[in-house]
C-alpha cells in the first residue's frame, strides 16, 4: 500500500530534489505550491534557484505522462500535481492564502487516502494540520545537534612526567576511543605539579601543536583556540577545516593571515579565493549598478578589512597599493558562489565566509569543486543566520562539521573567546 505525501513550498524550496526523498510512494503537489514556486523563480538569491530547479524538474518529468494523473520517478515513486480539493465546506479556513489552500488539499486528501503524510517546516502549518488531526512532519535531511559540534575542548588528565615526556618526545601513544580525527585536547596534570599543555589528536597519538606559537603579518594567537586553527590552517594534509564562533572571535582574520602566509612569503598556493553567500541581515538594498566586482563589493568588506588590518603597519597608501597589487597578479581573487558550478579550483587556498548562510546542497557544490592541491576553510557562526529555511541545525555549515567529522582530511574548530574589542564581546555575550 502507498504512501502519499503532500510537500509544502518550503519543502522544496530547501530540498529541490526531495521529491525523490520518498522510495516508491506517491508524492503530491498542490497546484497552490506550484505557484508559490513561480513567484519565487525571480528571486536572486539561492531560494530563487531552488523554485527555478524544482519547476524544472517537475517540467523535464511532465514529459513522461500526466502529472494530474502521476507519472512514475526513477526511483520507482510516483509524482502527481494536484489541481482540485482546494475548498472544503467542512473546515473554516480563509482559502485566499496559500498556506490554507494547501492545508484543504491535505485534509480532503487525507479523506481520500488511508496513509496521507503533509511534508512541511512551517511551523505554524505544522500546528494547524495537527489541529486538524492530519499527520504531519518536519522534512529535515540535514538536521544536525550543534550543541555537540566540538562545543568545548575535552580535557585528558594523565601525570606531570608523562607531559614532561610528552613535550620531549612530540608525541605520545594514547587511543581514544571517542576522539575525532585531529580533535584537540588540553592536557592537564593529576599531582601537586600544575603542568598542562595541549595537543592534537591522529591516528592513536596525541601530537604536540607545530605552530602554536607561529607569527605572521605580526598576528600572534591569543587564545588554545586560534592556537587550534592556525595548526591546522598550516598542515598539508588537513585539506578541509571548518571554524564556527560568534562574531569577534578572529575566524576570518586569522584564516586570511594564513592564507597569505602560504601564498605570498610561501608560494604553496597559486592564489588566495575569497568567496560568501550573498544573504544581507536586513533589508535588501535593491539591484545594484556595476559589473560583477562591483555588485559583489558591499558582501565583501569584511574580507577588505581583514586585510587592511593584517597590514596596518604601513600607511594607507601602501595598504592600498599591496591590496591592489594583490589582485592584479591574481594572488588574491573574489568570486561570488552564484559562478562557482562547473568550476574547478586547484593548488588554491580557498576561505569560504558565512557559510552557515548556506544550504547543505550549496555547501557540497563548493566542496566537489575542489582540485589537486587545495585547501578549503568554512567559517561561520551558527547563531548568526540571515537566509529563509536555515537555522541552527539546518546549515551548511552545521552539515558540513557534523559529516566530516571522522575523516582525516577534515579539521574542526569552535572559537569562543571574542578578541575584537571588550565592547564587541560584551555585546556578543549579552545582546
Amino acid at each position: 500500500m502507498s504512501t502519499y505525501y503532500i510537500l509544502d513550498t518550503n519543502v522544496l524550496l530547501h530540498y529541490p530534489n526531495a521529491i525523490y526523498s520518498f522510495g516508491k510512494n506517491t508524492v503530491i503537489i498542490p497546484i497552490t505550491v506550484l505557484e508559490e514556486l513561480d513567484n519565487r523563480k525571480g528571486d536572486d538569491k539561492l531560494i530563487g534557484k531552488h523554485a527555478r530547479d524544482v519547476i524544472r524538474e517537475i517540467y523535464k518529468l511532465g514529459g513522461h505522462g500526466k502529472l494530474a494523473e502521476g507519472v512514475e520517478l526513477e526511483n520507482g515513486g510516483t509524482l502527481k500535481i494536484e489541481l482540485n480539493n482546494v475548498r472544503s465546506n467542512e473546515i473554516d479556513l480563509n482559502t485566499e492564502k496559500y498556506d490554507n489552500k494547501i492545508l484543504t488539499v491535505v485534509y480532503n486528501l487525507n479523506k481520500k487516502y488511508d496513509d496521507v503524510i503533509f511534508k512541511t517546516n512551517d511551523a505554524a502549518l505544522f500546528v494547524k494540520a495537527q489541529v486538524l488531526g492530519l499527520k504531519v512532519e518536519n522534512h529535515i535531511q540535514d538536521k544536525v545537534d550543534h550543541e555537540a559540534l566540538y562545543e568545548q575542548t575535552r580535557v585528558i588528565d594523565m601525570y606531570s612526567y608523562e607531559i614532561n615526556q610528552f613535550y620531549m618526545d612530540g608525541k605520545l601513544k594514547y587511543p581514544i576511543e571517542d576522539a575525532y580525527p585531529n580533535e584537540f585536547f588540553v592536557l592537564r596534570s593529576i599531582d601537586k605539579q600544575k603542568h598542562s599543555g595541549v595537543c592534537r589528536y591522529a591516528n592513536g597519538y596525541i601530537n604536540k601543536l607545530l605552530h602554536e606559537n607561529e607569527m605572521f603579518f605580526d598576528i600572534v594567537p591569543k587564545n588554545k583556540e586560534q592556537k587550534f586553527a592556525i595548526e591546522l590552517l598550516l598542515n598539508d594534509d588537513i585539506k578541509i577545516i571548518s571554524l564556527l564562533g560568534n562574531a569577534g572571535t578572529g575566524k576570518t582574520l586569522i584564516s586570511l593571515a594564513a592564507a597569505l602566509h602560504q601564498v605570498v612569503n610561501e608560494n604553496k598556493y597559486s592564489r588566495i579565493l575569497l568567496t560568501r553567500p550573498i544573504a544581507s541581515n536586513g533589508q535588501d538594498i535593491g539591484f545594484l549598478k556595476g559589473d560583477k566586482d562591483e555588485k559583489f563589493d558591499p558582501w565583501v568588506g569584511p574580507f577588505y578589512d581583514n586585510i587592511e588590518y593584517l597590514f596596518r603597519n604601513n600607511s594607507k597608501k601602501e595598504t592600498l597599493s599591496i591590496m591592489e597589487h594583490l589582485k592584479s597578479t591574481g594572488q588574491v581573487k573574489i568570486e561570488p558562489l552564484t559562478y562557482i558550478r562547473g568550476r574547478s579550483f586547484s593548488n588554491q587556498f580557498i576561505i569560504c565566509d558565512e557559510t552557515q548562510n548556506m544550504t547543505s546542497h550549496l555547501v557540497k557544490t563548493l566542496l566537489t569543486r575542489l582540485g589537486e592541491g587545495s585547501k578549503i576553510v568554512l567559517t561561520g557562526d551558527i547563531h548568526q543566520i540571515d537566509t529563509p529555511y536555515l537555522d541552527e541545525v539546518r546549515n551548511g555549515l552545521s552539515y558540513v562539521t557534523n559529516r566530516l567529522k571522522n575523516e582525516k582530511l577534515f579539521g574542526h574548530v569552535t572559537l569562543i573567546k571574542g578578541e575584537r574589542s571588550n565592547v564587541a564581546e560584551l555585546c556578543s555575550k549579552l545582546l
